[in-house]
């Protein structure tokens, strides 16, 4: 199956006790075979993996930064278009998660997700009643973000990120608490219809419309996604009425991320739209590979090393290396898998299951610290060493080529 297929492993995962993968979930530990057809880690468990406990409770890492997190949910419709996946649905309907500095000790625990989105991951994953997977403790999973946090004072650069094939956004919680906790706006971006579940602003949660068609046109994806990112960066720098809290944005500092087929949906947004300024893959094949010259603005591959070393099975990560034009980094980390970079396997350690040899907490800070010294350094003009070669501190992470 496609690399960027098996993202959607990890939404499961996190949706299922985060038990299914995130193009990475609880099965994405596997190797991607042939066949271009979304799965779940689940779906690939070997037989012999402990039962999940019933009495499973998640808990992502606490933000590292100064800031506490805050969250807001916000609905968007762009008129101007019809649902990519589902045209009689209507106009283009996107959920966004804003996460945001906030002030410590304000705010209510924010869910992880809605019940019906979490349930729309375990029926995507195939999750048995008997697994102790419910909507309930998945949606409860611990995020350490804050809804409706008094937020700090300032001007923030704005991150968009945007998960794996499949895989709904929250996937990418960890990574976002973790920015704004530093001094950033994250606005986290759904495929409605292209993913086990959004809530919508009417309470709908449509299924995914597109994970199990195996002629489905993976760039068609990172345009459609890349129409939803430049949509969604109009919306939050075009006053408040779109997000009460959208003077805290500093819209001439904009940055896009994202997982497996979310990362290269970072580029297809760079090349699109002039005023992201830096972008981020996370272990994502490239569809399209860019061409030179289109995209010569700060670029960071960071994914792991089984398949993205110089050389490596994903060509797409040689041929892009040598089209960028500007400040770019390429890093691999050793024993990660491709849920590493996201909260699917630390999730999937919680629930019980088998995970990669590197630990998944240690995923997630290398996630973490990387890519927001990458921004920092191309957002913020704050210089970060971390960048300049091989740290003693993180000798998983190997510098390429």
């Amino acid at each position: 199956m496609k690399r960027n297929r098996r993202i959607s492993a990890v939404a499961a995962l996190a949706l299922a006790a985060l038990v299914t993968g995130t193009g990475a979930g609880f099965a994405a530990t596997t190797t991607p075979s042939a066949t271009p057809v979304a799965t779940h880690a689940f779906d690939t468990a070997p037989a012999t993996a402990p039962a999940p406990t019933p009495s499973f409770h998640g808990t992502l890492p606490a933000p590292t930064g100064p800031y506490a997190a805050g969250e807001d949910i916000i609905h968007l419709t762009d008129a101007s278009r019809p649902d990519p996946w589902v045209p009689s649905s209507g106009p283009r309907q996107l959920t966004v998660t804003m996460v945001y500095p906030a002030v410590p000790g304000t705010g209510t625990p924010a869910p992880y997700m809605t019940l019906a989105e979490a349930a729309g991951h375990i029926q995507q994953a195939k999750i048995p009643a008997s697994s102790g997977i419910t909507p309930q403790n998945v949606s409860s999973v611990t995020t350490h973000a804050f809804d409706g946090a008094r937020p700090q004072h300032g001007k923030y650069p704005l991150v968009l990120l945007s998960p794996g094939f499949g895989d709904p956004r929250m996937v990418l919680t960890s990574l976002a608490t973790d920015l704004a906790s530093h001094g950033y706006v994250v606005a986290l971006v759904g495929d409605t219809n292209g993913d086990s579940g959004e809530t919508l602003a009417n309470g709908q949660t449509p299924p995914c419309a597109i994970c199990d068609d195996p002629n489905l046109d993976m760039d068609t994806v990172t345009a459609s996604r890349a129409l939803d990112e430049s949509f969604v960066i109009d919306q939050l720098t075009h006053g408040n009425t779109a997000w009460r809290l959208a003077h805290l944005i500093d819209k001439h500092e904009i940055g896009v991320a994202g997982h497996s087929i979310g990362g290269a949906t970072a580029a297809a947004t760079m090349i699109a739209d002039p005023r992201v300024r830096a972008g981020v893959n996370m272990d994502g094949k490239f569809y399209p590979v860019p061409m030179p010259g289109q995209i010569n603005r700060p670029f960071l591959m960071l994914g792991e090393t089984d398949t993205h070393l110089a050389g490596g099975s994903d060509t797409t990560w040689e041929q892009t290396w040598a089209a960028l034009g500007g400040y770019k980094k390429w890093l691999t980390v050793t024993g990660a898998n491709h849920p590493s970079f996201t909260d699917v396997d630390l999730l999937e350690e919680q629930a019980g299951f088998p995970t990669p040899p590197l630990d998944p907490e240690r995923g997630i800070v290398i996630t973490r610290e990387y890519v927001t010294a990458f921004f920092d350094q191309t957002l913020k003009n704050i210089h970060s060493p971390l960048l300049d070669g091989p740290s003693p501190n993180n000798p998983e992470v190997l510098f390429q080529p």
